[in-house]
């Protein structure tokens, strides 16, 4: 990491530099390619010729009648096999008229059953690579041939060479230009760093947190990009005055966060663990695994609800659109309540619904969580008895309002304020007893902005509504 380029003028012109010896690399790769299979085609035309074309030495197979012949240039690679022979030959032709050199047999074999699909195919033979092509005359002789590819080779290796030293001029010509125009053109970001240091010795932390350093007038051109960047700092400092006062609140909120999430995640781990090692000690105790097992499914449920809320929850916050579809609100809050009604038979279930149906457009689901978190708050945090009202009703502005009702104690203050803020609960012991994970109502908030509504709360002792509008 000692060599790794640290600085922006130096990243600039690593970059520069970079960029131009990536560029010459495809380039020449590209043309590479391209000549390559320009040229590999010319010859394989050549190739196709030649085995309708003979010229040149004569390479015989066979003997007697049976004997098979074909004329072609010296360098060409040629195989035979006879119509009325079970073996093959073949060789490469010499300079001298009617010599070759004789293939193994194991090669012969090699090169028919490669060319055996008639296409022009590469080959390595005696440490050079032929293109060869097979074909079949009417008398059922099977003839193979190839032609080498020294000069293709020979002309790639000097297009390489020469690209190679091309892109070495490039890198070395944009690396000393890139150094000069990016020292120069960073001068004012220089300045402007100068002030940020300025800032940064002063302490913020206690006493006096007023800033009165900001970057120079002429180093705030918002037409520049460095003048964009002064302006920017100078706007940032103007509103950290106000951020100061503002720090603790956000510090303890995201204290809380981290708190709250470590926990809900920690004690299902921790119950996870435990059971694993319980298993890993007693694997001969059929009861023992069966209960571990399933203390373990029902803990990873638990973590796997909390994260798919916690998604739920960051997919709402990203903006991601909804099912946009009629929805039933009469028939949701008469299904949510019956089950409630299963869940909490010691509670006292009421509706307060109007005789024709009302409906919303919206995300059915994602309305049906919102109704069933608010049953289920009202079943976890109100006593036995507890009567719970639901109602839903047109507004006059032409949207709907869904209240959960309930005379249960109510909420504290403090409570009742955060109550859509994420992982609060009703009770800071952090007990499973006190409810879920305080992400219902958080959903619920959300649920309802994505839709385009708001989510409200009103408690008092003995009173407290819970209060959903949709458009």
């Amino acid at each position: 990491m000692r060599f790794f380029p640290r600085t922006l003028t130096s990243r600039l012109v690593v970059t520069a530099v970079a960029l131009v010896a990536v560029v010459g690399i495809l380039v020449g790769t590209s043309a590479t390619v391209a000549m390559r299979s320009y040229l590999t085609g010319q010859l394989d035309g050549k190739v196709s010729d030649a085995l309708h074309r003979g010229n040149g030495p004569q390479f015989q197979a066979g003997g007697g009648p049976g004997s098979v012949s074909i004329r072609q240039p010296p360098g060409t690679l040629i195989v035979i096999k006879p119509a009325n022979s079970l073996s093959a030959a073949g060789g490469i032709l010499g300079e001298e008229v009617n010599t070759a050199t004789q293939l193994p047999a194991a090669t012969v074999r090699r090169l028919l059953n490669k060319a055996s699909d008639a296409k022009a195919q590469s080959a390595e033979v005696s440490g050079k690579t032929f293109r060869i092509e097979s074909t079949t005359d009417p008398n059922g002789n099977v003839f193979v041939l190839g032609l080498p590819t020294d000069d293709i080779d020979h002309t790639l290796g000097n297009m390489i060479a020469w690209f190679a030293l091309l892109t070495l001029l490039g890198v070395f010509a944009a690396g000393g230009a890139g150094t000069w125009l990016v020292r120069r053109q960073l001068k004012p970001l220089h300045d402007v760093a100068e002030t940020a240091r300025e800032v940064s010795a002063q302490n913020l932390s206690t006493g006096e947190t007023t800033i009165h350093t900001r970057v120079a007038e002429g180093l705030t051109d918002t037409d520049t990009e460095v003048g964009q960047v002064g302006a920017a700092l100078n706007t940032l400092l103007e509103h950290v005055d106000s951020a100061l006062a503002a720090r603790h609140r956000s510090e303890q909120q995201v204290r809380q966060f981290v708190a709250d999430a470590s926990h809900e995640l920690r004690t299902p781990l921790s119950t996870i663990h435990g059971y694993a090692e319980l298993s890993r000690r007693t694997p001969d105790d059929p009861g023992a695994l069966a209960t571990a097992l399933n203390k373990v499914e029902t803990e990873a449920g638990r973590m796997s609800a909390l994260v798919e809320d916690l998604l739920l929850l960051a997919r709402l916050d990203s903006g991601r659109p909804l099912v946009r579809e009629d929805v039933d609100l009469t028939r949701l809050l008469l299904e949510a309540v019956a089950d409630a009604r299963v869940l909490a038979p010691d509670h006292h279930w009421r509706f307060d619904l109007p005789d024709e149906p009302v409906t919303a457009t919206g995300d059915a689901d994602r309305l049906h969580q919102v109704v069933t978190n608010l049953l289920n708050n009202a079943r976890n945090h109100t006593p036995a008895g507890t009567t719970v009202t639901v109602r839903v009703q047109a507004t006059p502005a032409g949207g709907v309002r869904i209240d959960v009702h309930d005379d249960g104690p109510g909420l504290p203050e403090d409570i009742a304020a955060a109550a859509f803020e994420r992982f609060t609960r009703g009770d800071s012991s952090r007990t499973r007893a006190s409810g879920g994970a305080g992400l219902g109502l958080s959903l619920v908030s959300a649920i309802a902005a994505a839709h385009g509504g708001t989510a409200g709360v009103v408690s008092r002792p003995g009173d407290t509504t819970f209060t959903v509008e949709l458009p």
